[in-house]
């Protein structure tokens, strides 16, 4: 018979998991709306965060209504919106923008490394000590991303336009990180749903404020495909997993849950081959193998050091 304290951690497991694989979903569909129509990566990009918003401020409401709800201070508020700004609405918009150059798989993979971007970040900001064992599994990491790097590159004839989506989506991988190590700060003080539920709308409110400004396509004459890619990216790929991955923390840990999401890159890969008919070779998914032991090696280290 399994007990509850086991029953609650195995509950756990699957939420990440059903999160992480969610999440997997968004570099696909991504491709799949630049396949199958003409919409821009602005344009997109504001239809999901439009879609998006409301599912997020109607959770905002229900947590600030609730009767242990921790009211944000004025330095909490300014933190909330910046940080909720570089994780999804600078690190969106990157992603948007390399996707239109490179895969959905070695886009999952250059941003699978940003746990080793937290590291460093964690290293040079806070002066957290790193481990030999990390420091090895920092170097495993990034040969496994050059092992899959090299191999896409020899599919891609070596183009420039890959380099550069690359390189986007390497900025994303670091804005990204930049967000974990700020949310870290935060979610402790005011909890993980309330601060998802707030910084996801402030980043929503961003990226449209960033198409009205920037942009002169009209969000309600697109192709309906358009729509279509937009509104599942916003309920499969934004509201459910960012939800799903918190409860998820808060059952097994933040440790846990980054082992938990190594499937990610799996599942963006098997998707990319099913729906995208990307190609994978052996090269790839021994440089995918590396990259996921790198991360889970620093996952284990963290989630020790914390107990």
């Amino acid at each position: 018979m399994i007990t509850k304290p086991r029953a609650y951690f195995i509950t756990g497991v699957i939420i990440c998991l059903l999160g992480a694989i969610c999440f997997s979903t968004k570099a696909v569909l991504v491709k799949m709306a630049y396949r199958d129509t003409p919409v821009d990566a602005v344009s997109l990009l504001a239809l999901r965060m439009l879609f998006s918003l409301p599912f997020f401020l109607i959770s905002a409401l229900f947590v600030s209504k609730k009767g242990d709800n921790v009211k944000f201070t004025s330095k909490q508020w300014i933190g909330v919106a910046i940080i909720g700004c570089l994780g999804y609405y600078i690190s969106s918009l990157l992603d948007f923008l390399g996707l239109q150059y490179i895969s959905a798989g070695i886009e999952r993979l250059v941003l699978f490394i940003y746990p080793t971007l937290v590291l460093l970040m964690s290293w040079m900001i806070f002066r957290k000590r790193i481990s030999n064992l990390q420091w090895i599994a920092v170097v495993i990491t990034y040969a496994g991303l050059l092992l899959a790097f090299v191999n896409e590159a020899d599919l891609s004839e070596a183009n420039h336009s890959f380099y550069w989506g690359s390189f986007l989506i390497f900025a994303c991988a670091f804005t990204y990180a930049a967000y974990i190590v700020g949310s870290g700060r935060l979610i402790p003080k005011v909890g993980a749903v309330k601060f998802n539920s707030y910084a996801m709308s402030f980043a929503c409110a961003a990226v449209l404020i960033h198409f009205f400004i920037s942009s002169d396509v009209s969000l309600v004459s697109l192709p309906a495909q358009v729509y279509y890619y937009s509104l599942l990216m916003a309920i499969l790929s934004t509201v459910i997993p960012s939800y799903l991955v918190a409860e998820g923390i808060k059952r097994i840990g933040s440790g846990n849950a980054a082992i938990v999401g190594s499937v990610g890159p799996v599942s963006t890969i098997l998707q990319a081959y099913f729906f995208l008919a990307e190609p994978f070779s052996i090269i790839q998914i021994i440089g995918t193998l590396l990259i996921l032991a790198g991360v889970m090696v620093i996952s284990l280290n963290k989630e020790k050091a914390t107990a």
